[in-house]
């Protein structure tokens, strides 16, 4: 009975650990270089105006992820899977599109994380890059690169948060105007909703989580809770994230200081804390910049293996290839290749309404690929209203490839 009782602890203390690595792998998917950027910017062009868009970002994240992870869970199959299901190919377009933008925006995750270590400890650029990127693959040539990578990215998360907290907390931001101006705003900017919302649920990001969770094998009908649980709290968390470094900015903004610089998180987190804050930011954008690069990779290769076993047993060399790949390229090329980012972040846009799309069909009309499983209908109206949103962030992403030819 004691040896018993000792495996199930064990199982469960490796189900909750799964679980809530499933969850940082999504979240410090999304918050990336790209991430910080963004709400820095908005902060300072919205003020606490910026708080009602979090809000209905958030809301609208939880109900693409709500249903991105329910399919994908109860399926127990990947999206490229469904994807050749629905229509046999279209997994490979989706796979395709994935993986070059995640390879594209992996260059910008590993020029992050040399601007953090720059920031930070003041190493040159290049010597940073691949540092990080060398820390990346460590992770995955580990012998249990799962379990390494699942906890790297809860430490790393929060330590992401804690940070920037300290740092939103010192500013003295005006909590209460941003309170009401989340349900009450003087100003609605569509721009910055659907941006972050693209930048939070789009390419891969959607579906790091969930595809984490079938690797897991925390799969089936009866692993629904489970599953429904983690993809609200993979978004709270970002929202977490969001929310603490909009105070920390909104703070600066709100005293009265013009945040003019090249790099304005930075010169906002010097303001509060001076040299140490300069510190803290670059640990902060290692931080997320490091654990995008880990997300990236891993799903971008998650929409590989399932099209040959020989792909599957070669996983981990196909993420390590893959990261030095995106770091051969920023060491080439010195920065991100701007052009191939607005790209990538185009098809990214494409590829969430294709994707979200085919995984709200299997969830109407394919009951068989769900087991038989009777999908909730609030849920699939509340999956189609947000499905219908990212047609409308795809129609705009198509500016982006528009841009190219001019």
């Amino acid at each position: 009975m004691a040896e018993t009782t000792t495996a199930e602890k064990g199982s469960s203390a490796a189900k909750r650990r799964t679980l809530l690595g499933a969850v940082f792998l999504m979240a410090t998917s999304a918050i990336g270089p790209g991430f910080i950027t963004q709400t820095t910017e908005f902060t300072i062009q919205l003020g606490a105006a910026f708080a009602f868009a979090i809000l209905v970002s958030i809301l609208v994240d939880i109900a693409v992820q709500l249903n991105v992870w329910r399919v994908i869970g109860v399926s127990g199959m990947r999206a490229q899977d469904l994807g050749n299901k629905v229509v046999p190919g279209l997994g490979y377009v989706m796979a395709a599109l994935v993986v070059f933008g995640g390879l594209v925006f992996n260059v910008g995750n590993i020029a992050g994380t040399s601007l953090g270590l720059d920031a930070l400890i003041g190493l040159d650029a290049k010597i940073g890059g691949t540092l990080s990127a060398v820390i990346a693959i460590g992770i995955f040539l580990s012998k249990k690169a799962g379990v390494a990578m699942d906890r790297i990215v809860v430490v790393l998360g929060v330590v992401m948060i804690l940070l920037t907290a300290f740092v939103a907390f010192s500013s003295a931001p005006p909590v209460g105007q941003a309170l009401v101006q989340a349900v009450w705003p003087s100003e609605v900017d569509f721009l910055a909703i659907t941006t972050l919302i693209g930048g939070t649920v789009g390419g891969y990001i959607t579906y790091a989580g969930a595809h984490r969770l079938v690797d897991a094998g925390v799969t089936g009908p009866e692993r629904i809770v489970d599953v429904s649980r983690s993809s609200v709290v993979s978004l709270l968390v970002t929202g977490v994230m969001r929310l603490v470094l909009f105070l920390a900015i909104l703070g600066v903004v709100a005293g009265g200081v013009a945040l003019t610089s090249a790099n304005p998180t930075a010169e906002a987190f010097q303001h509060v804390a001076g040299e140490f804050g300069m510190r803290l930011f670059g640990m902060i954008l290692w931080a997320a910049s490091i654990t995008s690069v880990v997300g990236a990779a891993y799903t971008s290769v998650s929409f590989l293996v399932t099209f040959s076993p020989k792909l599957e047993r070669s996983r981990n060399w196909l993420v390590v290839g893959f990261v030095a790949i995106s770091a051969a390229v920023f060491l080439l090329l010195d920065k991100a290749p701007t052009t191939l980012l607005v790209l990538a972040g185009a098809l990214n846009g494409l590829i969430l309404p294709v994707g979200f799309g085919v995984l709200m069909f299997v969830a109407a009309k394919r009951r068989d690929l769900l087991g038989g499983y009777r999908y909730p209908r609030w849920l699939l109206i509340v999956g189609v209203v947000a499905w219908l949103l990212t047609v409308y962030l795809g129609y705009n992403a198509l500016g982006g490839i528009a841009a190219l030819w001019k």
